[in-house]
């Protein structure tokens, strides 16, 4: 009598409770759950008729809209798989994942088909170019291709430890990895978010936080779980936040640090008659005590802090408040909110442990290494057996976060130990970072560190080795750098140097760099 974990089996209970339900408001679109799945329908049969079988892949690269949540289930309910690719890459990178996922499908917004039209030539794969609000000579204009379609797609067999989604992760290392997340994997991250934020159908869910980003953080089939309606945002610009949020009465999104702070620093103007109450998760990097003590006391908005990673599909601690906590100052219980916490009900057991892979005292100083096993861990990176072998080890995936844990069981992240920047809830690999640059004919070394930034949270940092009579400038280089990299990707700054720090065997110390101690500055 077992059925598959699925969130597909999430969307057959919201189909028959909430068809007359308002779905999904896209600016001036609106849809009722009836609406919304009988337009993914259409989509599936399209699909199928472009020849698309179980286990195949199909990519979008869109912001938040209608359609790009319509994918999010019209694709697996066919058994494919859906690859949503982060549209602020460049278009390189575009051509990277596409030609690695192996998909036959691309769904693009209008902002981003000259990028693609630009590597068509690199991605022969690719058989159907869709735009998903375009009608450019070239493409299938999804809108039409929905019209000449049918609801009637031919049901295929859901197997929960296929894979849902493969995402892409943006970096550790030079090139991204593909995450296989499973049915498995996100119908237990969804039910582990209805236990701990409370969603119901009164919720009115608005898409701060990417739909690419690790799936939504799974909240695009959550908010469907529930019944509740999800409003889309196109661009996570403050101004349109307040608005929405109160011409909506929005009661709930999920955001990445540097968003709360864009929200903390918006004037007055900007947030007129925002609504009180409204409950905000963020995740993506730590978030500062003293922005969400702001936030709270100037909003009257609650924020919650989760942690995770796209391997473990992807939230799996949650800094849930206790009934002591109300007792403390807000300073007080904003330092606690800021820690990871514990772990998520039902998809994984958290650990943090030193490296013998014994737990570390719950001391608050002892530092060790997050790692997490159960049901919310990815099968494993697509087509790189090596990378997955040194992530999952004796049964359990390694984060390379390291944390303490307080004597309450609250973890906290003190540091990472890769080298992995992480600038407004992005990953910066600062291996391809500093690739880039040793590719510009002035540079000789290049050491590519993440220093506090007030907005983004961290930003990458470039300290420079030129060549022997070689001369360039900074603006020179970041240009160089926009010009091969996503711009999320390219440094804060540039220092120039007379060599850089490093140890006897010639390994870079970039602890020196981060803490500021560079005395070789090239005059």
């Amino acid at each position: 009598m077992e059925t598959p974990l699925s969130p597909l089996d999430f969307a057959r209970r919201a189909r028959r409770l909430y068809g007359d339900r308002e779905a999904v408001i896209d600016g001036d679109r609106r849809f009722t759950y009836n609406e919304f799945f009988e337009r993914c329908d259409r989509w599936s049969t399209a699909l199928q008729e472009f020849g698309i079988t179980p286990g195949e892949r199909v990519a979008t690269i869109a912001p938040n809209t209608h359609a790009h949540l319509e994918a999010f289930y019209a694709v697996p309910q066919i058994g494919a798989v859906i690859v949503p690719i982060n549209y602020r890459l460049a278009a390189a990178d575009f051509a990277y994942i596409l030609k690695h996922s192996g998909a036959q499908v691309v769904c693009v917004h209008a902002d981003y088909i000259d990028a693609l039209d630009s590597i068509r030539d690199l991605v022969p794969e690719v058989k159907h170019f869709v735009a998903f609000n375009s009608n450019k000579d070239g493409w299938i204009d999804y809108e039409a291709a929905l019209a000449a379609s049918t609801p009637d797609f031919a049901p295929v067999e859901i197997v929960e430890t296929e894979m849902i989604a493969l995402n892409y992760t943006s970096g550790t290392t030079a090139q991204p990895k593909g995450v296989m997340v499973t049915h498995r994997n996100t119908a237990m991250n969804i039910m582990g978010h209805l236990m701990h934020t409370h969603v119901t159908a009164s919720d009115n869910y608005l898409w701060v936080l990417p739909m690419f980003h690790a799936n939504g953080w799974c909240f695009v089939w959550t908010i469907t779980a529930v019944g509740g309606r999800h409003v889309c945002l196109p661009k996570a610009d403050p101004k349109l936040i307040f608005e929405i949020t109160a011409r909506e009465n929005v009661t709930l999104f999920c955001a990445a640090p540097t968003v709360l702070i864009g929200i903390a620093n918006a004037p007055e103007d900007v947030r007129g008659d925002s609504p009180r109450g409204v409950r905000v998760f963020t995740a993506g990097a730590p978030p500062a005590a003293a922005t969400i003590e702001r936030v709270e006391a100037e909003l009257g908005w609650e924020i919650t802090h989760v942690y995770g990673l796209t391997e473990v599909s992807p939230i799996v601690t949650i800094s849930e408040s206790r009934p002591e906590h109300a007792q403390l100052d807000p300073a007080a219980r904003a330092v606690i909110k800021a820690r990871q916490g514990v772990e998520y009900l039902a998809n994984a057991e958290v650990r943090v442990v030193d490296e013998e892979g014994g737990e570390v005292p719950c001391d608050g100083a002892t530092m060790g290494e997050i790692v997490i096993r159960g049901n919310a861990v990815m099968q494993g990176y697509y087509r790189d057996p090596e990378a997955t072998a040194a992530s999952i080890r004796d049964g359990w995936f390694h984060s390379a976060d390291a944390a303490v844990v307080h004597p309450d069981g609250y973890i906290e992240i003190r540091d990472r130990w890769k080298d992995v920047i992480i600038s407004g809830g992005e990953n910066i690999s600062s291996v391809e970072v500093e690739g880039t640059l040793l590719r510009h004919p002035a540079v000789q070394e290049a050491a590519v560190v993440g220093l506090p930034h007030e907005k983004w949270g961290e930003t990458p940092y470039a300290f420079i080795v030129l060549k022997p009579d070689a001369e360039t400038t900074s603006e020179i280089l970041r240009q160089f750098c926009r010009d091969h990299l996503a711009h999320f990707k390219v440094p804060h700054e540039f220092q120039f140097l007379l060599e850089l720090p490093k140890t006897a065997t010639g390994k870079i110390q970039k602890y020196i760099l981060r803490g500021g101690k560079v005395n070789l500055e090239r005059q």
